[in-house]
């Protein structure tokens, strides 16, 4: 998920991968996997793949992917679709092609997926070629672009506040600009809008896993990324051989139970509000006992370091640091959780910045992508979510949801309610919303991972997300941050090799930690606790 859409982090390195414990096959190979069935649909064409070296990176190939806007009408209006791959390190020992999303809704794979290319563990960088594309609606791709130029799109990003609104005035003045903004994106392509749904991108997916050659589809999905696997197993059950889903949502909170109306917006469905809540607490704390020299927020203990940012929050209520707002601060400090090295280590700094009346310091640019960055404007994003997962339509119902989610988790609660306000006046329903059922059983199982302190997708999203499927292991890090994929596990990364490689399955109960606590010099750690008991204190402990 991305900041914008509005669930994501800064992507950064980490290392990889060795011992531990490994029981539970389930063979990926030989007549097992020849029983699994699930051959292309041959009234449909898959779309043809030129691959050609990409322009700004020759390590990485690039092509495009013509698929059908509405799947039910093939002959009906085409779209493109922007794919890249990089190959595997070691052809003699290539297995076939891993499909990675990288959440969002609204991450770009042409961009996202060179980014996080390290992360993946380096036996499956060296046996599996890792393609990636922008989901139909997104950058490269056939684009929800409401604006028609970023001139204009800047325009209206400033009418709004940067955050979430404060006080009655800027709650009628968000609410106006993301009204709109569904106004613009009906007025230039309704029916784009209506068939941007994560159903109409896993058929798409499933479209590509054709075009590469491959009978059954190896996935890794992160974020959002996990709803788009969940759909996709139930809606071509046969065709999964391996699916990774990290950093969960339950498809009963994505969905709501199939309803289109909702009593709760999206995100506190998914318990995002709680989760961030317990996240920062943790920093906090962690901060505190790290000391000034580690963690430049830090007061020494963790009820002072606490109420060091409940102070800093209330100053820059009064007084804002520039263009650094209270709003735009929590938001900051949400999404500057998902990363914990050094992710957790540059929040302090900023913090401690404002703490001084100083403007933080500007990022460092990351690395060059092998095209060019597309536009990726917020409406990306928002048309996947409110047209596919429901969220209250009455804009004023929103005040009365911030206020009792901060009685109870603070200044995190308001950032997640006001994420899921632009749904409340969008335009589009999605013609193609998958809502279940979740429990058709695939041809392979597949491996649920997720986080115990994650900012965005709360634990209990993991559990859920393990029992709705028909056949799914859950495998916990005992860890910080979105994604497991982007925080270091030597421990997860070996179980995930060992199962898309070769199907094996981590013990029940098993979970992991990471290879370094926040704030701490960085040795590797990566200890497994298998048994069935140590998943379900996780659990309690992270709700």
């Amino acid at each position: 998920m991305r900041t914008t859409g509005p669930i994501a982090g800064r992507r950064r390195k980490f290392a990889v991968v060795t011992a531990m414990v490994l029981t539970c096959s389930t063979a990926l190979t030989g007549p097992h996997l020849a029983a699994a069935g699930g051959g292309p649909n041959p009234t449909v064409p898959a779309p043809e793949l030129d691959w050609k070296p990409c322009v700004q990176d020759r390590r990485y190939d690039c092509s495009t992917a013509r698929v059908p806007l509405d799947h039910t009408r093939p002959d009906g209006r085409a779209i493109e679709l922007a794919v890249v791959k990089r190959k595997a390190t070691d052809p003699r020992r290539r297995i076939g092609t891993l499909f990675f999303n990288p959440g969002g809704p609204g991450g770009p794979g042409t961009i996202q997926m060179p980014q996080n290319y390290a992360f993946f563990p380096r036996e499956v960088r060296e046996r599996f070629d890792i393609v990636s594309w922008d989901p139909r609606g997104v950058g490269h791709s056939a684009a929800v672009n409401c604006f028609g130029s970023r001139r204009k799109a800047a325009a209206w990003s400033a009418s709004h506040p940067a955050g979430f609104p404060v006080g009655e005035r800027e709650r009628k003045t968000w609410i106006e600009s993301y009204r709109e903004l569904g106004r613009a994106c009906e007025r230039r392509d309704p029916e784009l809008l209506r068939h941007v749904s994560t159903a109409d991108t896993a058929r798409d997916l499933d479209q590509l896993r054709r075009s590469v050659g491959e009978r059954l589809l190896t996935f890794v999905g992160i974020s959002y990324g996990t709803i788009l696997g969940a759909t996709y197993a139930n809606l071509f059950p046969d065709h999964v051989r391996a699916m990774v889903l990290d950093s969960d949502i339950a498809p009963s909170a994505w969905t709501d139970g199939g309803s289109r109306q909702a009593r709760l917006p999206y995100f506190q469905r998914l318990g995002s509000d709680r989760s961030a809540a317990a996240t920062l607490d943790r920093f906090l704390s962690l901060c505190a006992s790290a000391g000034v020299a580690r963690c430049a927020f830090s007061a020494g203990t963790a009820e002072a370091t606490r109420e060091k940012f409940a102070e800093l929050t209330r100053r820059l209520r009064e007084r804002p640091v520039q263009s650094w707002t209270y709003a735009r601060t929590v938001a900051d400090a949400v999404n500057g959780l998902y990363v914990v090295h050094p992710g957790w280590t540059d929040l302090a700094g900023r913090l401690q910045a404002l703490w001084q009346g100083r403007v933080p310091a500007a990022p460092e640019p990351g690395t060059t992508p092998p095209v060019p960055e597309p536009y990726l404007g917020e409406e990306q994003a928002s048309a996947v979510i409110c047209g596919d997962t429901p969220s209250p339509r009455d804009p004023g119902a929103y005040h009365a949801v911030e206020e009792a989610g901060a009685a109870r988790f603070g200044h995190a609660a308001r950032h997640w309610t006001w994420a899921a306000q632009v749904c409340s006046t969008w335009p589009a329903v999605a013609a193609d919303r998958y809502t279940g059922p979740w429990n058709k059983r695939t041809a392979h199982p597949v491996l649920v991972v997720g986080t115990t302190f994650d900012p965005a997708t709360a634990y209990p999203n993991a559990t859920a997300m393990a029992e709705q499927l028909a056949d799914a292991r859950l495998l916990t890090h005992h860890g910080y941050g979105h994604t497991a994929l982007l925080n270091p596990s030597r421990c997860v990364n070996e179980h995930v090799s060992r199962y898309l490689a070769d199907g094996v399955l981590p013990p029940r109960g098993t979970s992991c930690e990471p290879d370094a606590q926040p704030f701490s010099a960085r040795e590797p750690r990566g200890a497994v606790h298998a048994g069935v008991g140590g998943a379900a204190e996780l659990a309690e402990r992270a709700s």
